[in-house]
């Protein structure tokens, strides 16, 4: 077996089994794009320092571009016994240019390297996952446009607490996305620096210039201390803790569309592209993508917890367990594009049952509320006692199988003679949502102003 190209100390060759424990490729490969871009930056700084000569740098360009271009056409499949993804991109290239190749790892460490392509890979999909929140937070604001009048039961408890109209309803899933973009560009600004140029742990004696690498790479500029840059995996932990928070909002409005498409509800309907059959009952239509997506949830939040159980003994600077740092990573960042590209399209495809959500507002006595804080402001009855007032008109609206905006005003005097026959038309469920004017509401008036605010916020970030 050939020695590896890393393992200047070692004399004999790797046990069969440390290289199965040991070798990343099969997984990091994924990195690809990212050390190459990175080891170009790199090469051009050590030239522009004087630290390797033009010539040599000219030959570097050259070989990466053409492995960039061998690895994207197939021509050189990363699936040889190579020890991770940055061995095998520098065998090749060494392969292709003989001494040039060898001169490229010239004042930098795998440490450092890895923290490079790693923090790229991330700072990048962070972008693609916030066009994507962007995306959803429009579909939402579409429906939403749609249905300032619809009314909806709100609900707590799972229970009927009171009418609310269905854009409102969108506006506070389009809140927890708006949330989720400002946490990933948060974690984006924060960890737009560059580790390369740390070296393993201390930095380097050449006289690199990191800010040259930085400013090449997209960065801000270079990290502030090597010992932390090459130990740091915060940024690998804030994008999985941004993804799992985010596919929580996810996993909530799945299992309200699972809900509101049972039969019991039918307040909305899925596509039937969005929406799987059964194998043995012909009628079903069943919601397999918010359950598909409310299931997913569990996967990334295992990604989370798995890698701050990895970082939270380890002494510094960079220890082999790290390498537990990646796949997890892949597999929440693969998760959150599909995600939220499955969630858009079929949020967006999806129908609302308008007359099932409004006729759903006559069960559960949704304005009781609005006859207690009447007797409240208009008769000037202690809340506690308009409370059990209203309690007992509700039991009484009960009695006759009526809502409680459905009783006449002689049925509710008989409870108590003070109300007045205003009562009834404030019992009305369109009414008792529109009462509600608070800043931040349910009224239609105050659901379009939100649906305003959010979209002049949604213009600026596009």
């Amino acid at each position: 077996m050939s020695k590896k190209i890393a393992s200047a100390r070692i004399t004999t060759s790797s046990s069969e089994l440390l290289q199965a424990l040991n070798n990343s490729l099969p997984f990091d490969k994924v990195l690809y794009r990212e050390d190459i871009e990175g080891s170009r930056a790199h090469a051009f700084m050590l030239a522009k320092q004087g630290i390797i000569s033009q010539e040599d740098y000219a030959q570097i360009e050259e070989g990466l571009v053409e492995i960039y271009e061998e690895i994207e056409s197939g021509d050189f499949l990363l699936d040889g016994d190579d020890e991770d993804i940055h061995m095998a991109i520098e065998g090749r290239l060494t392969d292709k240019i003989g001494d040039a190749g060898k001169r490229l790892h010239t004042a930098r460490s795998r440490n450092d390297q890895v923290a490079l392509d790693f923090r790229l890979y991330v700072q990048k999909n962070t972008q693609k996952i916030v066009q994507l929140l962007l995306l959803n937070i429009e579909t939402l604001l579409k429906i939403a446009k749609e249905n300032t009048q619809t009314l909806l039961p709100g609900m707590t408890h799972l229970q009927h607490a009171q009418p609310i109209n269905f854009a409102y309803h969108m506006m506070a899933y389009a809140s927890m996305f708006k949330r989720d973009y400002e946490r990933f560009m948060d974690a984006y600004e924060r960890n737009n620096y560059s580790p390369i140029g740390c070296a393993a742990l201390a930095g380097t004696p050449h006289p690199i210039n990191r800010q040259t690498t930085a400013e090449r790479l997209g960065f801000k500029a270079p990290t502030l201390n090597c010992l932390d840059t090459v130990s740091d995996r915060d940024f690998a932990l804030e994008i999985l803790f941004n993804i799992a928070t985010m596919m929580m909002h996810i996993s909530r409005l799945s299992e309200e569309l699972i809900l509101w498409s049972a039969s019991e509800f039918k307040f909305i309907q899925l596509s039937d592209k969005h929406a799987t059959g059964s194998s043995i009952m012909p009628q079903k239509k069943n919601p397999d993508i918010p359950e598909l997506l409310r299931g997913k949830t569990g996967r990334v939040n295992g990604n989370l917890v798995a890698l701050l159980t990895v970082m939270k003994g380890l002494p510094l600077a960079y220890n082999k367990d790290m390498q537990e740092d990646k796949e997890g990573v892949f597999d929440s960042v693969r998760t959150a594009l599909l995600s939220l590209q499955v969630l858009n399209e079929m949020m967006d495809e999806m129908s609302v049952n308008v007359e099932n959500m409004n006729n759903a507002c006559m069960i559960g006595h949704l304005s009781a509320t609005d006859l207690a804080d009447y007797l409240v402001k208009e008769v000037g009855i202690p809340f506690r006692d308009a409370y059990h007032i209203t309690g007992n008109v509700v039991n009484l609206a009960e009695s006759k199988g009526l809502d409680i905006s459905e009783l006449s005003v002689e049925d509710l005097q008989r409870i108590d003679d003070r109300i007045g026959e205003e009562v009834v038309a404030l019992l009305d469920n369109r009414a008792s949502m529109n009462a509600r004017q608070s800043e931040g509401g349910t009224s239609t008036i105050r659901t379009q102003e939100q649906i305003e605010t959010l979209a002049s916020w949604l213009a600026t970030q596009q």
